[in-house]
């Protein structure tokens, strides 16, 4: 059975995850109002990810003899000026779900709950290539800068991103 404050912290994180999908699919609408279906794509994928994420912590409180309480998402930001502001606004909302996902593992340590522990082992790792991906993202719309060429060539190569199939892991 898990604990009552590791319950609150993961129905926290849960939300956190719903929240990272409703804003990935505003930026998503963003891309598609100016005709980058790429970008677009890459994050409606994105959003999707999140549910999925969200969907491993509805099942393991669950599998625990916990509970996930729906509650309200904040508003999401739906206008941005251009691609950096999006993927610097993207790079620091991970940047945050790390730090999220860090404080919950060291909440597991502290209440010696290692069966949470190990299930988020999975979010850490993922983090970090979450935040890789955007930030490689990043450097390459910085290098572009109004290189509209260049900018058709990344739409093209996000237009190619699937979703990948969840893992138990």
């Amino acid at each position: 059975m898990i604990k009552k404050e590791m319950e609150k912290l993961l129905n926290e994180q849960f939300h956190k995850e719903m929240y990272s999908a409703m804003q990935y699919l505003a930026i998503a609408s963003y891309y598609e109002e100016q005709n980058l279906d790429g970008f677009a794509n890459f994050y409606r994928i994105q959003a999707q990810e999140e549910i999925q994420h969200a969907m491993k912590q509805f099942d393991y409180v669950h599998q625990v003899d916990g509970k996930i309480t729906m509650q309200a998402i904040p508003q999401v930001k739906n206008d941005f000026n251009n691609n950096v502001e999006v993927f610097e606004f993207t790079l620091k909302a991970e940047q945050g779900v790390t730090e999220s996902i860090n404080r919950i593992m060291k909440a597991t340590v502290e209440i010696g709950d290692f069966a949470t522990q190990a299930f988020l082992q999975w979010f850490v790792n993922e983090q970090v290539e979450e935040e890789n991906l955007i930030r490689n993202i990043l450097q390459k719309i910085r290098m572009i800068g109004d290189n509209s060429s260049a900018l058709y060539l990344l739409n093209e190569e996000l237009k190619t991103r699937r979703i990948e199939p969840a893992t138990n892991g």
